[in-house]
């Protein structure tokens, strides 16, 4: 089954990343269009159906630039996020490559780190992967938000961002500027990181590390509007899901805050 992102209701058959999004576009939050294929779809598709995959590409080649994110039954759920288990492949545009990128993230459910997380889970049975394809954000800015401290869980922000896509991040490829904002919207903490890669799309596909200009290594990557912009994102996502804590990647681009991911944050410090 292949449905519009916003009628993904099911996480049995598209999972819990596809689920949370949807919710999320139902509630009108900023999220990026796409689509949702069925754990019976993605297996087809894997497998070899043709029609399936050809499918799937007509509607991806209406996104033109586009990302292929795992959503596996169980993932980003209260009791289990997968965080960095699971394959995520940016910027595919052709037949091929979605063809490669699905068969990709599937193989990721199976390796042997993410079989070791799901059996200290107590998670049974085989993986189910479900998949979101949703258009690429050609983010000038990206990076990650706690909307309480994943650490201390105090109630405030904590921000993680750099320049380009936001796996530069997710990654741990370079030291993110850090900060921390409390929910009525002041600024506790600015912190510079070191931010001298970039991942950045290419022009006819795929993406690759780039040196960032020597001047913005040491800058920082996001001003008051952007953190207001990020709070009150925070704020809607509370309102919606619940009131967290919750983990949150985003992008800004073309001027826009977009929201790619919320899930619950499964384990968080003490109040």
């Amino acid at each position: 089954m292949m449905v519009p992102l916003a009628e993904a209701l099911d996480e049995g058959l598209f999972g819990g990343k596809a689920t949370q999004l949807g919710a999320s576009l139902r509630a009108g939050l900023p999220v990026p269009p796409g689509f949702a294929l069925s754990v019976d779809r993605v297996q087809a598709i894997v497998d070899g159906d043709a029609a399936a995959l050809d499918e799937a590409f007509h509607h991806a080649a209406k996104l033109e630039a586009f990302a292929v994110r795992s959503s596996a039954v169980g993932e980003d759920g209260a009791g289990a996020s997968f965080a960095g288990q699971h394959d995520t492949v940016l910027d595919v545009r052709s037949r091929e490559g979605l063809l490669d990128a699905i068969r990709r993230v599937w193989a990721s459910g199976r390796t042997a780190s993410a079989q070791a997380y799901r059996d200290r889970m107590r998670l049974t049975g085989a993986p189910r992967m479900a998949i979101v394809v949703q258009q690429l954000v050609a983010s000038e800015m990206a990076g990650v938000m706690f909307t309480r401290n994943p650490m201390t869980g105090a109630d405030e922000r904590v921000i993680e961002a750099a320049w380009g896509l936001g796996e530069v991040v997710v990654a741990g490829l370079v030291t993110p500027d850090r900060y921390r904002v409390i929910r009525e919207g002041h600024v506790l903490e600015r912190s510079a990181g070191d931010k001298d890669i970039a991942i950045r799309s290419l022009a006819g596909g795929g993406t690759a590390e780039q040196a960032v200009a020597p001047h913005l290594v040491s800058a920082l990557c996001l001003g008051d509007a952007e953190l207001a912009a990020l709070n009150a994102l925070a704020c809607l996502c509370e309102t919606h899901h619940g009131a967290g804590p919750h983990d949150l990647e985003f992008a800004f681009g073309g001027g826009r805050l977009y929201l790619l991911q919320c899930r619950s944050i499964t384990r968080a410090g003490a109040p």
